[in-house]
């Protein structure tokens, strides 16, 4: 008999989206069934899916294992469906709420990072996709756990980090380039591609963009990724004052064209004060772009020592500063090409395998 898998995606943004149908098509031999609701409504939806799905069907049918994503409130949703309570449980966490950026509204707001905490501790393994998320989190829960003012019970850093283990996000074998190409050393074409908020360090690209101009660096760019209503200023700054360097602008609606774009770009830039694995740099890596990113993050464990520039988070002027000066040297003697090899979705899967049938073992 087919073993089958209940799939709970409670905040289904792209990244988020895109992991679960690449594991369905990396694991085709199993059933799946998915859960998922839209990426809106943050505050609500973080809390308030179990609620949301409490009349759901699947919740109360028989599973060999339930995935569930970072943003699912694990812990209620097994104290209120009894068949969930009794099935072996993996959260995995694209991100966690500890070290999760908040605006100056959301300060002190502590629920989501207690769902977070719950889940983890309700879940039977807990997947990181990077080793920062996880240091990052057990560090959070750390914290969290000082502030309480008594009745705290003893050992859970030590069974949060026993049950925890870091499988990334995979890179599709596609977009592997077989053979490194060379870097416009003349008039080299960055690629920033990220999310167009405030936490991926907007204003310090608009830094590093006047920087190099003082440099009188010839360059072109591309900054594209996924907007949203409400932007900060410093994209508008960036068009007005760039613009005769821009190559493409905005989000690329069809895939093959970003594809494309990875494809012709020479370095791909990062200047995020958050990222929890970094699918953007990844990809970009993968399809033959040099990186410049920052020493922090993610980003120590796959962009070589000499692509970081100096992390200076406090001080976005001069981490522009620094960011130029590395650029320069890049161009000045281009490293080789390292290829994100252990994150290849064929690299990936027999490690996914593994751990999933070592949960259904458990039933």
């Amino acid at each position: 008999m087919t073993q089958r898998i209940l799939l709970l995606s409670a905040y289904d943004a792209a990244s988020h989206q895109r992991w679960r149908e690449q594991l369905v098509t990396m694991l085709p031999d199993y059933h799946w069934q998915t859960l998922a609701l839209p990426p809106r409504f943050f505050q609500w939806r973080i809390r308030g899916n179990p609620v949301s799905w409490l009349h759901q069907p699947g919740l109360d049918e028989s599973w060999d294992l339930v995935i569930a994503t970072s943003m699912v409130d694990l812990a209620t949703l097994r104290g209120l469906h009894p068949r969930i309570a009794n099935t072996p449980c993996l959260l995995y966490m694209h991100e966690n709420q500890f070290a999760f950026p908040v605006s100056d509204q959301q300060r002190g707001r502590v629920e989501p990072q207690m769902v977070n905490l719950y889940s983890a501790l309700a879940a039977d393994a807990v997947v990181f996709n990077s080793a920062w998320n996880r240091d990052s989190f057990l560090q959070g829960v750390e914290g969290f756990l000082n502030k309480m003012p008594d009745a705290v019970p003893g050992g859970v850093i030590e069974t949060l980090r026993e049950r925890s283990s870091v499988l990334p996000v995979p890179i599709e074998d596609r977009l592997f380039i077989e053979q490194p190409r060379s870097v416009n050393r003349e008039r080299p074409h960055l690629l920033w591609n990220h999310r167009w908020e405030y936490d991926k360090g907007p204003d310090r690209l608009f830094g590093l963009l006047e920087q190099l101009e003082q440099r009188k660096l010839d360059y072109r760019i591309s900054v594209v990724g996924e907007g949203f209503r409400s932007r900060p200023q410093a994209f508008d700054r960036i068009y007005q004052q760039f613009a005769r360097r821009i190559e493409h602008w905005g989000f690329l609606e069809h895939r093959q064209d970003y594809d494309q774009l990875l494809r012709s770009a020479d370095i791909v830039v990062s200047t995020a004060l958050h990222d929890f694995q970094g699918l953007a740099m990844l990809e970009a890596m993968a399809s033959g772009c040099l990186p410049l990113a920052p020493d922090r993050l993610a980003y120590r464990e796959y962009v070589p020592a000499d692509c970081r520039y100096r992390s200076l988070e406090s001080d976005p002027g001069g981490e522009s500063l620094v960011a130029a000066e590395r650029l320069v040297r890049l161009l000045k003697k281009p490293p080789e090409l390292n290829p994100p090899q252990g994150w290849r979705a064929s690299e990936l899967a027999p490690k996914y395998q593994a751990l999933v049938q070592q949960l259904m073992a458990r039933a």
